[in-house]
């Protein structure tokens, strides 16, 4: 993937085509704002040596988003309120994932400190949905996309009339909701708003980053990914099943990958919002240790 402009906006390719754990960079030109610096991490040294960074957003806690933010320790850090404490201490980021056996903690915090290089932050400031930001020729309006995180921000950019979708990806895979303040509502509710928003071009956190011309079944298939777990999961429930023989089912990822460690965790975290779901609106119940789908 080639580096690109769009008016003052300058998209940064991630390694790898942007997949986790990379993820594509924004940087604003003469603000010179670096958003989610977890691109590529010579790149970025380049860019604030030879550039300058003089401050670095994010779009929300992720590792895949902030694994090169140590670059810039001397760099105010601006992010959403509800995000923050989880880039202040790893023992919230672990919780904040809710990450419970004492075996993966070890695990996520080690990864995290020494793959991510986390190092504990705290914001110089908050960004909020609904504020609009002036920045030398540019302006920038914040838009709230809770779901993913409780946090997440997505970025309007007014000039060049573009929209970072940050973690709302549009990628085959659909979108992650395994968090554990994340929940599937609040995901659909905020991919249907920035589909809503209109905007000549769209830039997303991963994979193909760049989208000039967006046909609307980008957005269907994204979200359909959604309705299609539950599908899945609700036919492997016409036998009642317990919550390991349901993870075994790899319903999220199709079959289990490496490292195990983290594709378990995740295969468990996004089924069980599933669960919740289907328990919350009376169509599953759990009993005696098995989830059962009612008639």
């Amino acid at each position: 993937m080639e580096e690109r402009c769009f008016g003052k906006v300058r998209f940064i390719p991630g390694q790898n085509k942007g997949k986790y754990p990379f993820c594509h960079s924004l940087y604003l030109e003469g603000a010179k704002v670096l958003i989610d610096p977890a691109s590529d991490r010579e790149r970025l040294k380049k860019l604030r040596d030879d550039n300058g960074v003089q401050a670095v957003w994010l779009t929300h806690w992720h590792e895949d988003h902030f694994m090169h933010l140590d670059l810039f320790e001397d760099v105010p850090l601006y992010m959403s309120k509800e995000d923050a404490p989880m880039l202040s201490d790893i023992e919230l980021f672990l919780d904040a994932y809710g990450i419970e056996e004492e075996d993966q903690k070890a695990y996520w915090r080690d990864i995290t400190v020494r793959q991510f290089h986390y190092r504990p932050r705290v914001p110089a400031g908050y960004l909020t949905g609904g504020q609009k930001i002036c920045l030398d020729g540019l302006t920038v309006e914040v838009i709230h996309t809770p779901g993913h995180t409780p946090g997440h921000l997505a970025f309007h950019f007014r000039e060049p009339d573009a929209l970072f979708l940050g973690d709302y990806d549009l990628t085959w895979f659909g979108p992650w909701y395994g968090d554990r303040d994340s929940n599937i509502p609040d995901t659909i509710q905020s991919i249907e708003r920035l589909r809503a928003t209109p905007a000549d071009l769209l830039l997303t956190g991963h994979e193909k980053g760049v989208f000039e011309t967006t046909p609307s079944s980008v957005w269907d298939d994204y979200l359909e990914v959604i309705y299609q777990r539950e599908e899945k999961l609700i036919a492997f429930l016409e036998t009642a099943r317990t919550m390991p023989e349901i993870a075994d089912a790899w319903i999220v990822y199709g079959k289990p990958r490496e490292p195990i460690e983290l594709y378990a965790f995740a295969e468990r975290a996004i089924i069980s919002k599933h669960l919740d779901l289907l328990m919350a609106q009376g169509r599953v119940i759990l009993e005696d240790g098995r989830f059962r789908l009612l008639e």
